[in-house]
């Protein structure tokens, strides 16, 4: 007993001396000054769909191409500063993108916010924030505070609006867990938030958060405003480790709905406006994700209703050909900026997205699969994509975009009719 005693004794010491073993607490302790971000070049390239009434809206008086080819270069830069108990954090986009038809840039702060952390459960911000409110994936009926969400890219970050919310979170013991409140004040004049809506507005909304048997639950409210009143709430729970599901339900009062007729008459209709969502997240044994939506859109436009929109842009590219005149154009075109030319404008979606991780053992390798479904008049998009992170703080994505659809239908009238992507990330 004594000779392994003393033998391991021995290889400990041999052990402990060849680690040199040391502790720096300054490595663990948080910087006052982070940042980071990423640049990005991207390469699309648009085969356009000549025979849809969108293109001919888009492009009549830009030669009609028949494709086209966009090279974007962007630098995103996250920056947080923090001394005691507030911080300053700032999220820039500046950026430029060229085509054959000219150049865009890009430059502006998507977040700038001052933040104050009294103590762990109270937190008070201003400036610019982009709140995520909503448990749905590729549409958020309840987002009442938030710029739109690109459903074929669902997880770009997006351009905040200047406001000023807090949060209140609570802990408990029992089938109530916690318990957080945010309100929010959200300007809107002629210089600060004008694209949110009418001018003139301090808009006022919340979100109280519970969290109840393990079910996430949010209600939330915007006042009458710059928009009309609405309020809403969401959930989503884990039904079992691998199996997730959520939902939202969002009620828009007044709601007013501007159409036009084919002859190009307005036709407009007020009334109360429900939307909802209902989905779910599926992860297989073999690391493969699923995830399926279903989004009733209660202040999208019928299936008629576009079809006689369709209609009318026909009519003016007869007019713009025959004669020169373009003034039914240029009424269709104003019709499009008032809702229909919303990436997703009827009322009923469907998503589907399933991705693989490391197929055939292939590390740093994700394809992926999205389709969008307009369920009234049966078309759709589909995306097959292919994303490759081997190289260090690199992130490459090919990525094809499809379209289809019969005359007079949602995605057949849209102006392109297929889009190959490739994106080049470098973080840092």
């Amino acid at each position: 007993m004594r000779t392994l005693m003393a033998v391991a004794l021995a290889l400990v010491a041999s052990w402990t001396g060849a680690a040199e073993f040391t502790f720096d607490a300054a490595e663990f302790e948080k910087k006052a000054l982070e940042w980071g971000g990423y640049a990005e070049y991207r390469y699309d390239h648009f085969r356009l769909n000549r025979s849809g009434a969108l293109y001919g809206l888009s492009y009549y008086n830009h030669g009609r191409p028949d494709s086209l080819d966009r090279n974007t270069a962007a630098l995103k830069l996250d920056a947080k500063y923090t001394r005691g108990a507030a911080s300053l954090r700032a999220r820039t986009d500046v950026g430029y993108a060229d085509d054959q038809l000219g150049g865009e840039h890009t430059a502006r702060f998507d977040e700038l916010a001052l933040s104050w952390k009294p103590n762990p459960g109270l937190t008070a911000e201003v400036g610019k924030v982009a709140l995520k409110w909503g448990k749905g994936y590729a549409w958020n009926p309840v987002g009442f505070v938030e710029r739109v969400k690109d459903p074929n890219d669902p997880e770009l970050a997006r351009e905040g609006f200047w406001m000023a919310t807090a949060d209140w979170v609570r802990t408990f013991e029992g089938p109530l867990k916690t318990v957080a409140f945010t309100p929010v004040l959200l300007p809107v004049g002629n210089d600060v938030n004008s694209d949110y809506g009418r001018t003139g507005h301090a808009n006022v909304a919340a979100k109280l958060y519970l969290l109840w048997y393990d079910t996430d639950i949010d209600f939330v409210y915007l006042s009458n405003g710059s928009r009309s009143q609405r309020y809403g709430f969401d959930f989503s729970r884990n039904i079992t480790s691998n199996l997730e599901v959520h939902g939202e339900w969002a009620r828009v009062t007044d709601f007013v709905r501007r159409a036009v007729t084919s002859a190009g008459a307005p036709r407009v209709k007020h009334g109360d406006a429900d939307s909802y969502l209902l989905g779910a997240r599926y992860l297989t044994a073999n690391d493969t994700t699923w995830i399926l939506e279903y989004y009733r859109n209660g202040t999208g436009y019928t299936e008629p209703e576009m079809q006689d929109f369709f209609r009318f842009v026909d009519a003016g590219l007869a007019q713009q050909q025959a004669t020169g005149l373009d003034a039914l154009l240029r009424r269709a075109a104003a019709a499009s900026q008032s809702g229909y030319g919303r990436a997703h404008a009827m009322s009923r979606y469907a998503y589907l997205r399933v991705s693989k991780k490391e197929p055939f053992d292939i590390l740093y390798f994700t394809p992926a699969i999205t389709s969008i479904v307009n369920l009234a008049d049966r078309s759709y998009s589909v995306s097959p994509e292919l994303t490759y992170t081997g190289f260090t703080n690199v992130e490459l994505r090919l990525r094809f975009l499809y379209l289809k659809g019969r005359e007079l239908s949602d995605f057949g009238e849209k102006p392109n009719a297929s889009r190959f992507e490739l994106r080049a990330r470098l973080y840092f």
